[in-house]
């Protein structure tokens, strides 16, 4: 199996110490080197490939947030740090994961698993998309889970956006539509909508940005929401 080749950035090297150790106790992360200046870290990436960074957001000549988005190459990230206000940032970057120091091993080896599975899954030479079949206009449609934007409820029915002009609406509930649609792939964030995890642009002001959708996010499933956006 492939191993993740892997960076990590922290202007203090205790922490740096730490994730080496933990690091250790994961087979397929592969912590190439670490360092304590942002342009030593950018260098080095000028000239070698790299799958992942475990990188600190708080640092004095620049943060993290500003030394991500001056990357070149595409690489997976995971944040550390001790300050948890950046969660949202690190959420609208993308970011596989936000790690708040002290971190512990549970919660270190939850945030490379899901790193290993997005590695796997970009990496797949054919990656076979769900199908979900729904009835609609006296025809069976068949849906590929990944083409699915968002599903929204119009009483007792469903509009479902996907990947055509026009969106299919059913005779369904978001209740019923939620069981048929893969967990790890969509969310419900509004008492009428459900979205799709890779769609969400961005977040601001509780509106969920889908590229040209914005998605209204409810208070009840806030909380709900960014609780599954961080495990």
């Amino acid at each position: 199996m492939t191993s993740i080749k892997a960076i990590a950035l922290d202007d203090e090297p205790p922490a740096l110490k730490v994730l080496a150790s933990l690091c250790s106790t994961v087979d397929r992360i592969e912590l190439l080197k670490t360092f304590t200046r942002p342009s030593e870290a950018h260098e080095y990436l000028k000239n070698n490939p790299v799958d992942l960074l475990f990188l600190d957001i708080n640092m004095p000549s620049i943060t993290g947030i500003e030394f991500f988005n001056s990357i070149q190459q595409p690489i997976l990230l995971i944040f550390t740090t001790a300050f948890s206000e950046y969660a949202l940032e690190g959420f609208n970057l993308q970011a596989i994961d936000y790690l708040l120091k002290p971190i512990t091993p549970e919660r270190f080896r939850q945030a490379c698993e899901k790193a290993i599975l997005y590695f796997e899954n970009i990496h797949k030479k054919e990656l076979l998309p769900n199908f979900i079949n729904i009835r609609a206009d006296y025809a069976l449609h068949k849906i590929a889970t990944n083409e699915i934007w968002f599903v929204e409820a119009l009483d007792d029915y469903i509009k479902i956006h996907y990947g055509q002009p026009k969106p299919i609406v059913a005779r369904m509930t978001l209740k019923t539509i939620l069981q048929k649609l893969p967990p790890e792939q969509f969310v419900r964030i509004h008492k009428s909508y459900i979205v799709a995890f890779n769609k969400i642009t961005h977040i601001r002001n509780r509106v969920a940005y889908l590229e040209e959708f914005k998605i209204p996010i409810g208070q009840t499933y806030e909380k709900e929401l960014f609780n599954k956006l961080r495990t």
